[in-house]
């Protein structure tokens, strides 16, 4: 594990955000959804994910998420992706979303 400085941890802006819509992406190889994520104050952002071992299209949706907002926009099979939302691989590889236990603002930053 490499050790960081408490200033690089700043630089990354983790916000919440709530998945507004789930569509299929059609053009990914692997199974992806298209996310559009309601930041708040910073807007609605797209994403590709490939989450849908664990969540139906439609099950996400009002789902909150942990975003990471800075990172440079990527195409991701034809998706112009504007923001990473998070998660970890369960002990089956399968992405498992990180989120919250009670509600919160959108484009609330992570302390």
């Amino acid at each position: 594990m490499q050790i960081i400085e408490w200033q690089d941890f700043e630089r990354v802006e983790l916000r919440v955000g709530t998945l507004i819509s789930a569509e299929p992406n059609e053009k990914a190889t692997k199974p992806a959804y298209v996310l559009q994520v309601d930041l708040g104050e910073l807007g609605i952002r797209t994403s590709s994910a490939q989450v849908t071992a664990h969540y139906l299209a439609d099950e996400l949706v009002g789902r909150q998420v942990l975003c990471v907002c800075n990172f440079a926009p990527k195409r991701i099979a034809g998706v112009r992706s504007e923001v990473l939302v998070t998660g970890v691989y369960d002990s089956d590889g399968k992405v498992v979303l990180a989120g919250f236990d009670k509600p919160l603002p959108n484009g609330a930053r992570l302390a």
